[in-house]
């Protein structure tokens, strides 16, 4: 598996992160992101914590453990700068919290993000407009078909507008403990969910994660 989307106790998450990457390695995962939530005050000690964990643990075990953030809930004039920020402190993956249903996002967060070379995933976007997965696709900004309950919500909604607007997306756990870690056979599910045929879902499963890791620059793909 890859996962591009979870989090540890550094924001809402329930693990330390050394200890997510070995429980996602020992469930099969082989590469994964941790992204906790940030914004300007907290970004550079996360980071810094998570750099080293995800070092130790690429060294020393079978899996590929990549720093990373998701910038949440700030206001959107903010958003180009802190994906910046976070890039120039070492995150190897940079997600932006978008406009779920389910949570009070600042409206206009997923054209910001959109928007922005500096961002990697735009994060269960919700009802993302047409215009928006455009300009995503334009940027290269992934959009997420989540497998976190109440963001899953809108998922059908972001893969039409994904194919409508030739935008790519991954699909994520969003984990915030090891019971939310990802198994192929779940994972397929949500895709399955999100409206896609079989081929697709297994497209979305295998060939988008290796497409991302291309896209950052990441020569193992697992």
């Amino acid at each position: 598996m890859h996962d591009f989307h979870t989090h540890t106790f550094l924001s809402d998450g329930v693990l330390a992160p050394i200890e997510l990457i070995r429980r996602a390695r020992y469930v099969g995962y082989e590469v994964m992101a941790i992204t906790d939530h940030v914004g300007p005050g907290n970004m550079e000690f996360v980071l810094k914590t998570l750099i080293a964990d995800c070092e130790m643990a690429s060294n020393r075990w079978d899996i590929l453990a990549l720093p990373g953030v998701e910038i949440t809930h700030t206001p959107k004039e903010d958003i180009d700068r802190l994906a910046r920020e976070a890039r120039h402190l070492g995150a190897r993956v940079v997600n932006v919290h978008g406009e779920t249903v389910s949570e009070p996002v600042d409206p206009g967060t997923n054209m910001a993000a959109a928007s922005s070379e500096h961002v990697d995933i735009l994060a269960h976007p919700g009802l993302i407009t047409l215009e928006e997965a455009r300009i995503a696709a334009k940027n290269g900004v992934y959009l997420e078909v989540s497998a976190r309950r109440t963001h899953a919500y809108a998922n059908g909604h972001v893969v039409k507008m994904a194919q409508e607007a030739g935008a790519s997306t991954v699909l994520d756990s969003d984990a915030h403990g090891p019971g939310d870690l990802l198994t192929r056979d779940f994972a397929m599910k949500v895709a399955l969910g999100a409206g896609l045929d079989d081929e697709q879902a297994t497209s979305l499963l295998d060939s988008a994660p290796r497409e991302f890791l291309r896209k950052l620059g990441v020569q193992r793909e697992g």
